[in-house]
């Protein structure tokens, strides 16, 4: 039996995040009538269902097509032009096609944010201590407006002091700092640690010591979403200085 369980649903019928396209439908049908949505049919070729949505005292024509992660659409190369919407539970495709709705479940559940680790080189420190707002710094590719940034100095600090929040969705673009394109996205300093989270210090935490990001020595750029109670709670006992600003991305006030 799997121990690990999704994210606590609050005033849901699920109770627990769903964890594939199944469970998207189950929570597609608690909200279709607050979208004002009538469901026409659901069947399994594509796309998944055909509705018809209310506005101004008519009936508009909705194909929708149910997916667990959006860029999902795009590994089945579904047809963009045949589909209007596309339901799942986290947006993960930035580069959809811009007539392509995209309704990110995990919103309309109070679960709108992320938390991810962003390892960064010892001598972008001192942009990091200077500059309160980085106007395009190189990010997950699923990262969204509103998520929160770990920065993670690697060797020889080896600590996490940095926090920032996305201001805008995660963009491929020209890098500025290699050859090619990047996700990068404009983000703003919450705050600066004066009592650094080190990665020992994770090693011996109960609970963060098995998660996977320090299991893995804090490379790539985890989602670290499902341990930021944790990580919240020891920065917030360790930083009494930052506590108010810091209390304003209380896991509970975040979801």
């Amino acid at each position: 039996m799997k121990n690990d369980r999704g994210e606590v649903l609050e005033g849901a019928p699920l109770r627990y995040a769903p964890e594939n396209e199944l469970g998207v439908v189950f929570l597609f049908a608690h909200l279709a009538k607050r979208w004002r949505l009538r469901v026409d049919e659901i069947h399994p070729g594509f796309p998944d269902c055909i509705a018809y949505q209310k506005t101004n005292g008519k009936e508009k024509r909705v194909r929708i097509e149910f997916e667990y992660k959006s860029r999902n659409f795009k590994t089945q190369r579904h047809p963009a032009k045949k589909c209007d919407c596309i339901v799942c539970w986290e947006h993960n495709w930035p580069e959809a096609p811009k007539h392509l709705q995209v309704i990110e479940l995990r919103k309309a559940f109070g679960l709108g944010f992320n938390v991810w680790i962003v390892p960064v080189d010892s001598h972008f420190k001192e942009d990091l201590e200077r500059q309160p707002t980085w106007g395009s710094w190189s990010v997950p590719s699923q990262a969204h407006k509103d998520d929160l940034i770990l920065f993670y100095l690697t060797r020889p600090d080896m600590y996490i002091k940095y926090i920032g929040r996305l201001l805008g969705d995660a963009r491929k673009v020209q890098a500025h700092y290699k050859d090619g394109k990047d996700y990068q996205a404009p983000i703003r300093r919450v705050c600066i640690l004066s009592d650094q989270i080190y990665l020992e210090d994770l090693r011996k935490h109960k609970r963060l010591r098995t998660a996977g990001f320090v299991r893995g020595q804090m490379q790539g750029r985890p989602n670290a979403t499902a341990h930021w109670k944790d990580l919240f709670d020891m920065m917030v006992s360790r930083n009494s200085a930052q506590r108010r600003v810091l209390a304003r991305y209380a896991p509970e006030k975040l979801s």
